[in-house]
C-alpha cells in the first residue's frame, strides 16, 4: 500500500511566526541597548572628571 502524504498548510510550513513576541524580543533588545549606552556614557563622564588636567600658574603672574 502506498504511504499517504500528509498535507502541509502555509501556515505550519513558516519557519516563525510574527506578532506580539517578536516585537517585545526586538523592543526588549533595544532597550537594553539604550541602558548599556546610557551607562557607558555615564562611566565616561566619570572618568573624565576624575583625570581633569589642572593647569599650571601662569610664570607672568607673581606667586603668593
Amino acid at each position: 500500500m502506498p504511504e499517504q502524504e500528509k498535507k502541509t498548510t502555509p501556515e505550519e510550513a513558516r519557519q516563525g511566526r510574527r506578532g506580539f513576541p517578536v516585537l517585545m524580543v526586538l523592543v526588549c533588545g533595544l532597550l537594553l541597548a539604550a541602558l548599556v549606552w546610557w551607562g557607558v556614557e555615564v562611566y565616561g563622564i566619570i572618568l573624565d572628571d576624575e583625570q581633569a588636567i589642572e593647569l599650571p600658574a601662569s610664570e607672568d603672574e607673581p606667586a603668593g
